[in-house]
């Protein structure tokens, strides 16, 4: 039987980055509406174990294959699922060749490629950028990534939209997110304390999301009770820079590097801070803003980047230029002087980002992709 999507992607379930994140998100948005039109639907990842979908909430098992790191097995099993299907949706640009494959043994395969961020900013090999070519339609989850895309691939821009983020429908409801005392025993925060909050990857080949500039920043306030709480996975050389900032800067136990966070605690963590701050310069969209956001916490953000798409150009937090240490500080002071003030606006950003209005962009998509519903 002709499936009439195939959804290819490199992780899904087995890594809690952003990208996966959304495959997740997106994964269930397209399931959920090939339901609704009476379509079927096939997941492959390449990465992903067959059990890694086990219990999940977004889809079910049955339409999930996961190939293990196979990935001659997974481009040939693509490539002949694809030329059954009317849509292929890439989620990366490095499952590009499936997609190219899939276009030259059947042209009227319409194939669609998300486009998140960094990986897709920078110049790519003459055949690379053939293949982009010959995708239908490139969904970048921000204007910034789209702007990058036309400039450095010279793709058509008719062919490029933008489809931001949304939240994660499965995130616990604010009034169940068990905050305050026990976190703040285990970092020993005190009563007076007021905290920053940067959740990422870290790691010495990413350094762009901006953490030394709000170091920097802290001793320009000079506020011995504002404690800077970082948390994520870090590498050796990341953690060593760190250290030696602190110490440098003289913020010995005003910084914490908090490590690993298990998604369960990630909601507490929010609502026991008082700002999320994180002023990348090479964010493609930043989807822990609007996460930050769902739990009324204040977000400053860089402006130079997808993060603008994600603060709505500053309706629903502070943008500043990630290079001024003295634009971060006065942000810092303002926010942490009047929080309710610059307490995110919900109803804009479920407006904007909510789990509904995003499926039906994907059933928007559906319709004039492949004409279901007219």
């Amino acid at each position: 039987m002709r499936n009439e999507v195939l959804f290819l992607t490199l992780k899904v379930f087995s890594s809690t980055g952003g990208i996966e994140k959304v495959c997740r998100i997106v994964g269930k948005a397209m399931y959920e509406s090939c339901i609704r039109y009476n379509k079927r639907m096939q997941v492959y990842s390449m990465h992903d174990r067959q059990d890694a979908a086990a219990d999940n909430q977004y889809f079910p098992t049955e339409i999930f294959t996961g190939f293990n790191v196979f990935k001659i097995r997974f481009m040939r099993k693509a490539v002949l699922q694809g030329r059954k299907s009317n849509l292929v949706i890439l989620s990366h640009i490095n499952l590009l060749v499936a997609g190219w494959l899939i276009k030259k043994l059947r042209p009227s395969v319409k194939v669609i490629l998300f486009a998140h961020g960094i990986e897709v900013w920078g110049p790519v090999n003459s055949f690379k950028r053939k293949m982009l070519q010959c995708c239908d339609e490139i969904i970048s989850v921000s204007e910034y990534t789209r702007r990058k895309i036309i400039e450095v691939h010279g793709v058509d821009q008719g062919k490029c939209t933008v489809m931001n983020n949304c939240l994660d429908p499965f995130l616990p409801l604010p009034k169940n997110a068990v905050a305050g005392t026990r976190l703040r025993e285990k970092y020993n925060f005190q009563p007076q304390d007021r905290i920053l909050f940067t959740l990422s990857r870290l790691s010495a080949k990413e350094r762009y999301k901006g953490y030394d500039k709000v170091m920097e920043a802290m001793v320009q306030i000079k506020a011995d009770n504002i404690k800077y709480l970082i948390a994520g996975n870090y590498d050796k050389e990341e953690k060593d820079f760190i250290d030696g900032l602190v110490n440098k800067l003289g913020l010995q136990g005003r910084v914490i590097l908090a490590g690993f966070i298990p998604d369960e605690e990630v909601a507490a963590h929010f609502v026991m801070s008082d700002c999320y701050v994180m002023p990348s310069i090479k964010e493609g969209f930043g989807i822990v803003f609007i996460e930050a956001m769902y739990y009324n916490l204040p977000v400053i953000a860089g402006n130079a980047d997808g993060s603008v798409d994600a603060l709505q150009n500053g309706e629903l937090g502070i943008l500043v230029n990630p290079g001024s240490i003295d634009e971060i500080r006065d942000a810092i002071e303002k926010l942490l002087t009047n929080r309710h003030q610059y307490e995110p606006d919900n109803k804009l950003l479920q407006q904007h980002f909510s789990y509904d209005s995003y499926k039906l962009k994907i059933n928007d998509l559906f319709r004039r992709t492949l004409g279901w519903g007219n």
